[in-house]
């Protein structure tokens, strides 16, 4: 077993997901992985966690629709050969394999059951998915070919990540980012972010097999910690623990420019930015990744959070965007403000790639942004 090659297939980058609770709760949530396998196994965090957290069961399978799953798919997971576990306080559960057909781009359904009390005050991880989760009523629901629902979620709580058995030439790429990687606003249960998209075209290209890691992060930041750790803090746990990574692909920034948080002293300049991700670049290479630099795409007179653009910090954005485009620390750069910015003023995104609030991309920008990506970088 210790020669298989693991690469993650789906992944969820973990933060604190604020105000959620359980208690004596099963969660079905419905990953879409992108490379396909055989074998299967599931990873579980705790990352934010105040004490150790029991799973009381967990159970993989087909997805059909809705909380149901394939029958004759359902496969329990085990964790050293137990039915249960616990996890301590900011770590990581690994299940045992098992065997599973999965096809590339198929939904699946993975139920955790949590027996104990976990209030809010626990520190619950997860983050929101932009698609529909499913938490039961009280009870363990986890083996359940329709689950029964409590309430319908659309955050991803403690999944973290779901792996494959590969052959050893798949290719592992992590997308690194906030919410224009997460693909905030966008259309519930369509999967329209980038990675998404990215991962279709490759299972439509053949060839080499890749598997896309989607760890975008709603308000993460290069240099700051914001609803979870900066981008140079989680680089290690979210890029270089990834199963079978090969391949990194970086679009931070954006955050640092707008200051959600508000502090004079985290207004950033074009040199901060510039010396963290050559970082996060020089990181990722120590390790034989290949690392792949996005330029910001732009926000000019955003609503999102109304006043976050002005003219300094757009000089910051073009300053740091021809840095990335121009110096050569990244082995490839994707251009993704040129993929969506409006010809006739760089300012703007062009209307049609706009959700509307100036900041985020419609699900039409988000497929042009995957469609920007060069296939060949993976090659």
């Amino acid at each position: 077993m210790s020669n298989e090659h693991w690469v993650g297939t789906w992944t969820a980058a973990p933060a604190p997901a604020e105000g959620a609770a359980f208690a004596n709760h099963t969660i079905r949530l419905t990953p879409r992985v992108s490379l396909g396998g055989g074998t299967v196994r599931i990873r579980v965090s705790n990352a934010y966690g105040i004490r150790p957290l029991r799973l009381g069961a967990a159970r993989i399978a087909l997805r059909d629709s809705g909380p149901a799953i394939v029958a004759g798919s359902d496969r329990q997971l085990l964790f050293g050969g137990e039915p249960s576990a616990t996890i301590a306080a900011g770590a990581v559960l690994v299940s045992d394999p098992v065997a599973l057909d999965v096809k590339p781009l198929a939904d699946l359904a993975v139920s955790l059951y949590f027996p104990d009390d976990l209030p809010a005050s626990f520190g619950i991880t997860g983050r929101y998915a932009r698609q529909t989760n499913y938490i039961s009523p009280v009870g363990d629901f986890a083996a359940a070919a329709v689950m029964p629902v409590g309430k319908l979620t659309d955050d991803w709580y403690f999944l973290c990540g779901v792996d494959v058995v590969a052959p050893e030439q798949a290719a592992g790429v992590v997308a690194v980012g906030d919410s224009l990687t997460d693909a905030n606003i966008s259309t519930h249960d369509g999967h329209h972010s980038w990675p998404s998209q990215l991962a279709r075209r490759l299972v439509a290209r053949g060839g080499r097999p890749v598997a896309v890691m989607n760890q975008g992060l709603g308000g993460n930041r290069i240099l700051h910690d914001l609803r979870g750790d900066s981008g140079l803090k989680r680089f290690d746990r979210d890029v270089l623990a990834q199963p079978g990574v090969t391949h990194a692909v970086i679009m931070l920034g954006t955050n640092d420019l707008r200051n959600r948080s508000a502090k004079p002293e985290e207004e950033v300049t074009a040199p901060q930015m510039i010396a963290g991700l050559k970082q996060l670049a020089l990181r990722g290479r120590t390790h034989g990744i290949k690392m792949i630099g996005c330029t910001l795409t732009p926000f000019w007179n955003e609503t999102f959070l109304p006043g976050a653009w002005n003219a300094r910090r757009e000089t910051v954005r073009q300053t740091v965007n021809a840095w990335i485009r121009d110096a050569g620390a990244f082995g490839a750069v994707v251009d993704f403000d040129r993929a969506l910015r409006d010809p006739e003023n760089d300012l703007r995104m062009l209307p049609r790639f706009d959700c509307g609030d100036h900041l985020h991309p419609s699900d039409l920008g988000y497929r042009t942004m995957g469609d920007a990506i060069d296939l060949a970088l993976f090659d």
